[in-house]
């Protein structure tokens, strides 16, 4: 697995475990839907990068598409359903992509950013959405832990996650996320993040194409996993 394809798999299994899951699925649709009456479009192919609990929400007649997760997410999709189509290796470019959770963030360094954001902006036909952090204007206590997220079912579990900062690279920092049930501690993994300030992802957007980048205001995204919120970006795309 991926550095995202393993911490977007224990999103997936909070998301199952979890006792609200409609109120979840509701809030995620609430942002795609808010950013395309934004630019008074609808969109019908959408590829998800990573499980996003929107997907349960979309409509049968949009054509789904889901890469970089584990097998065991698409056969509970499928167990549920949703009609999504499994994309190994991107090729082929969608209206929509929706890549969450800070996506664009874990890399390794810089390079390898900026050419992830190109890779994505040119299989986008018409929007790219994803979620960023505030890193100019971050609270010192969220650069070393996030505000823990409590999820109750009939047990009790919690996710924490902590930074440690490098010392050489200010802009670079490794993540390290924990499950707690109860008397147990489970260390998810381990993830190299670099920081994406909103200049510098407009330039890299715009370098790659884009008309429009947008920093929605009204529209914020909460992980499962935390409490700290993201801000939610729009990036658009027209001839």
């Amino acid at each position: 697995m991926n550095n995202f394809t393993q911490y977007n798999f224990e999103i997936f299994n909070a998301f199952v475990f979890h006792q609200k899951k409609q109120d979840i699925v509701d809030k995620k649709k609430y942002i795609i839907n808010s950013v395309e009456e934004f630019y008074n479009i609808s969109v019908d192919n959408y590829l998800f990068v990573g499980f996003n609990p929107a997907i349960l929400g979309m409509s049968l007649t949009k054509k789904l598409h889901i890469t970089e997760v584990e097998p065991a997410v698409v056969e509970w999709l499928k167990s549920n359903h949703i009609n999504v189509t499994v994309v190994d290796k991107i090729t082929d470019t969608y209206d929509c992509i929706v890549a969450t959770e800070e996506y664009l963030t874990y890399v390794d360094n810089e390079t390898d950013q900026i050419e992830k954001i190109k890779f994505l902006c040119n299989h986008a036909n018409d929007l790219l959405i994803t979620t960023v952090k505030d890193y100019k204007n971050q609270d010192f206590k969220e650069r070393e832990y996030s505000q823990p997220a409590v999820i109750r079912n009939k047990d009790l579990m919690a996710y924490v996650e902590m930074h440690e900062w490098s010392h050489v690279d200010r802009n670079t920092w490794q993540s390290y996320l924990y499950r707690l049930e109860k008397l147990n501690a489970t260390c998810i993994g381990e993830w190299q993040r670099r920081t994406l300030y909103f200049k510098q992802f407009a330039k890299f957007a715009y370098d790659s194409g884009a008309s429009d980048f947008v920093i929605h205001k009204n529209i914020m995204y909460k992980s499962i996993l935390k409490k700290n919120y993201e801000h939610v970006i729009s990036v658009r795309f027209e001839e």
